[in-house]
């Protein structure tokens, strides 16, 4: 391949397009230890002549390598050729490089040829919840709650734009000036935000949310502290008995973590079909339909919106509808549905409190259009909504499920809510660490009692709702 251009116009360190790519290799486990290298890039600066080297070797192999015969080739074959054709440049233009230096440079340009160049040891890492690109130069990431600014850099806008574009277009969707806005996702599910120039004004902003290749389940989450075991307990039986659910909570408080746990709990016979915006909800039944929003195309036209993806869940005979954020009309039909024989269907919005939630579906029916009263709307969420969990994440960055809430009824024109479970804070330690607890609030017989017997689990309601807990510890 050595000696073979691909494009008798490239010079310089031009991006490679992104039809040439390979897909990523998988992720470390959960739990697991990614290799040293994965850490090195955000860990240590680089000094000016490092990237200028690196620059120079990329440029050369640019003008050496075959792009179309290297597309054809394995993860570890086109590693491999690279591999020989960079020590071949340096050999040529008699670079000093130490051995080290040259695996370094190695690992880097094999990213940026195969890979998501400067972000790969950053998605190696399976601690890392946030990757938030602010222009080629800043890049900060989200670690046990806590910002970051790491020392990763790009070259340019210029590469910072070719592997945005690379991200999007694994699932069909593209970034540029003409559509400088972008919602997608990895192949492992990671939700990603594109908003690119001329709306960035200091280069495009790039936002991966993260997710873990092993999914956190309730039990995991008693163990982290988000939940205790009496609260998880109520939660399994929430899932199990098909009460209709609407996860409430701000940016990053857990609510996509929170509702893959409760659809655990759906039982393996039911047909679930999931409607999201970039599809990222990790299912383990074995009877899952999954749709995804698709933007307009060039001319504007072709787009499928979230409303029109639960409308058509109605004609495909659903048991349970997911819905994975509620934030426009789509409201209107999931609560529908709800309402009309589709049991134990779920859904999160942003919220900072239950009753705040109610407001916000109230008020997203209204904005799209439906000119129906106030009091027929709370009476729509009434007849519902069963249950609201409330999720937020602390000032000193640990996440907690902060109520369990149930929705009773109405009086006049109000909705009446009560609170089987709630988190109370009670402080801090010498270390800033909040400390607090979780605890039952008494109810005897919540309204779903009925339901809960229905499905014989009335014995685990009873005990869960007569147990109280103080335990707190990590974070999720």
């Amino acid at each position: 391949m050595f000696g073979k251009r691909a494009n008798s116009g490239a010079s310089g360190a031009t991006p490679l397009p992104a039809q040439t790519l390979t897909p990523l290799q998988a992720e470390p486990a959960y739990g697991a230890t990614p290799a040293p290298a994965a850490y090195v890039r955000e860990s240590e600066a680089r000094p000016e002549s490092y990237f200028q080297t690196k620059s120079m070797i990329f440029s050369a192999l640019i003008e050496a390598i075959d792009l179309s015969a290297l597309s054809k080739l394995d993860q570890e074959s086109a590693r491999e050729e690279i591999r020989d054709i960079v020590h071949e440049i340096v050999t040529i233009k008699n670079m000093v490089l130490s051995i080290a230096e040259q695996e370094d440079l190695l690992d880097d340009i094999c990213n940026d040829v195969l890979g998501f160049g400067p972000l790969e040891p950053l998605l190696a890492r399976d601690d890392i919840a946030d990757i938030m690109v602010n222009g080629p130069q800043r890049t900060f990431i989200e670690v046990g709650g806590k910002i970051q600014l790491t020392n990763v850099r790009f070259r340019d806008n210029a590469q910072l734009m070719n592997i945005c574009q690379r991200i999007v277009s694994q699932v069909g969707r593209r970034v540029d000036e003409a559509s400088p806005i972008c919602d997608a996702r990895l192949l492992d599910g990671s939700r990603v935000n594109v908003i690119a120039p001329p709306l960035a004004i200091d280069g495009a902003a790039l936002t991966i949310r993260k997710f873990k290749k092993d999914k956190l389940t309730l039990d995991q989450l008693v163990r982290f502290g988000a939940i205790s075991p009496a609260g998880a307990e109520i939660l399994k039986i929430i899932g199990r008995v098909r009460c209709n659910v609407v996860i409430s909570g701000g940016t990053g408080s857990g609510k996509t973590t929170l509702l893959n746990c409760l659809t655990n709990y759906i039982d393996a016979g039911e047909r679930v079909i999931t409607c999201e915006d970039a599809a990222e909800l990790q299912l383990q039944q074995p009877h899952v339909v999954r749709l995804e929003t698709r933007p307009p195309n060039l001319e504007g036209v072709g787009q499928i919106t979230m409303r029109d993806l639960v409308k058509n869940c109605l004609r495909m005979r659903p048991e349970r509808i997911i819905v994975g954020e509620v934030r426009g009309p789509e409201a209107f039909d999931l609560l529908q549905a709800m309402n009309t024989g589709h049991d134990g269907s779920m859904g999160t919005l942003h919220a900072n409190s239950p009753r705040e939630g109610l407001s916000r579906l109230e008020s997203m029916i209204t904005m799209g259009g439906f000119s129906l009263p106030t009091k027929t709307i709370r009476e729509m969420v009434v007849a519902s909504v069963d249950v609201i969990v409330q999720a937020a994440r602390l000032r000193d960055g640990s996440r907690r499920i902060t109520h369990i809430t149930e929705v009773m009824g109405m009086e006049g024109d109000t909705i009446i809510t009560q609170d089987l479970f709630v988190y109370e804070l009670l402080g801090e330690d010498a270390q800033g660490k909040l400390k607090g607890r979780h605890r039952s609030t008494g109810i005897g017989r919540p309204r779903f009692w009925d339901r809960a017997r229905y499905y014989g689990e009335e014995k685990r309601l009873a005990a869960a709702l007569d147990s109280s807990e103080v335990k707190d510890v990590d974070t999720f």
